[in-house]
């Protein structure tokens, strides 16, 4: 029997998708994370429909690191990732630029046997308290026939006044570190495990190269399970397709990076959209499977 989709709203705080009696993830909109790790909403924990856990929180070498999250580190001078900026003068140093990314309204919440969707509106300040970005978000969720799938939408309007360039630490003198947009950390277990691409199975070495989409399939401790996860870039995001941010050995991470090379200009009063669809499912994955999740993924952003 196929499980029914539901929700818990702990108002003025966060939002859990269910399937059945199981929780898929829980999307905090409203975190009291320090300044330092630019406060912003995130989703986790992120479970596949079996149980298991494919996001890790606050990791002890990155603590600013939460699970799913919208996070630039290079918004012209501000710092909206957490943790030290780089610059090409001092490498990595900690400023007083950590923004936040500020609850102001969930807007709309709707929830059916085989929908969950919300919007959230929310205001980006940094950290001298200037308002500089209007956000409007809607994530959406639905079962799919292998596990589920998230469809993450943003629209940024910048109210700086100012235009702004988006960058990333290889923009700012930093080789092949092109972080930045929807970053994924997975959870230790999965640290050596394998980056999924249309180009085929690989790790750190596919890092900065072009696709429409790509993944990660890891093994859990304590379980003899593995869990793949896939992000899609929808075909009318700018750049697309974009390069990807993706690490292996040190521990498992996927982004897609629209500014991993270039800085994006983001002029005063301009809206940048991005979509995305995030797809998890229990198992691991070889070149035919990841190939076919993602189409599930890709399938979800056309309809």
């Amino acid at each position: 029997m196929t499980q029914a989709l539901g929700c818990n709203h702990a108002v003025g705080r966060s939002i859990q998708v269910t399937a059945g009696d199981g929780e898929l993830f829980t999307y905090v909109y409203n975190p009291t994370d320090p300044q330092l790790e630019s406060p912003r909403p995130y989703l986790h924990p992120m479970r596949t429909l079996g149980g298991d856990l494919v996001s890790v929180y606050r990791p002890h070498d990155h603590i600013w690191h939460k699970g799913l999250t919208w996070s630039l580190p290079h918004f012209g001078h501000e710092n909206f990732w957490g943790g030290p900026t780089f610059s090409r003068e001092n490498g990595y140093e900690q400023l007083d630029n950590n923004g936040a990314m500020v609850h102001d309204e969930i807007e709309a919440l709707d929830v059916s046997d085989d929908l969950v969707r919300f919007t959230h509106r929310l205001s980006w300040h940094t950290q001298a308290g200037a308002h500089v970005v209007d956000e409007t978000r809607t994530l959406s969720t639905r079962l799919t026939d292998d596990g589920w799938v998230l469809v993450y939408e943003t629209a940024m309007t910048n109210v700086s006044g100012e235009n702004v360039q988006i960058g990333s630490p290889t923009t700012a003198g930093r080789e092949n570190a092109g972080y930045g947009g929807l970053f994924w950390r997975g959870p230790r277990s999965f640290t050596g495990g394998t980056v999924l691409a249309p180009q085929g199975l690989g790790g750190d070495d596919l890092r900065g190269q072009r696709a429409a989409w790509m993944g990660f399939s890891g093994k859990h401790d304590e379980v003899d399970r593995g869990s793949t996860v896939i992000i899609a870039d929808a075909t009318d995001n700018p750049r697309h397709p974009p390069q990807w941010f993706v690490r292996s050995e040190d521990f498992a991470a996927v982004c897609p990076a629209p500014f991993f090379s270039e800085e994006l200009p983001f002029p005063p009063g301009e809206t940048l959209h991005f979509r995305y669809a995030v797809l998890v499912a229990d198992g691991t994955s070889d070149d035919p499977r990841s190939a076919h999740l993602a189409a599930q993924a890709q399938k979800t952003l056309i309809d």
